[in-house]
């Protein structure tokens, strides 16, 4: 009768998170809890290192918060040989500390 019980009580914790729905984020909010501009959320969506929106409506898009936090976690495995920024790749130290666009 316990085993019963227990099984009862899986059940109860894995059924309601399955057939919940799943929560939407608009831009706003997104961006509330990502520390990145609009235009950089774009970016990374686009190059595919951030979960696509989807359309709604004709314009109205939204992000799925399970992405988000799945997006959040795999982040925070810290890599230390990821890239860096575009200004920080491949430049070079030039002799005299200045840069070859000075005069």
């Amino acid at each position: 009768m316990i085993e019963a019980n227990q099984r009862e009580a899986e059940t109860e914790d894995v059924a309601p998170a399955e057939s919940r729905p799943r929560r939407m984020l608009n831009e706003t909010q997104v961006l509330e809890i990502i520390p990145v501009g609009r235009t950089t959320l774009y970016r990374m969506e686009k190059s595919g290192r951030f979960p696509k929106s989807t359309y709604i409506s004709p314009n109205r898009r939204v992000w799925f918060e399970d992405e988000i936090i799945a997006w959040q976690n795999a982040v925070d495995e810290f890599d230390p040989r990821r890239g860096r920024g575009k200004a920080r790749r491949g430049r070079a130290a030039v002799p005299g500390g200045h840069d070859s666009n000075t005069r």
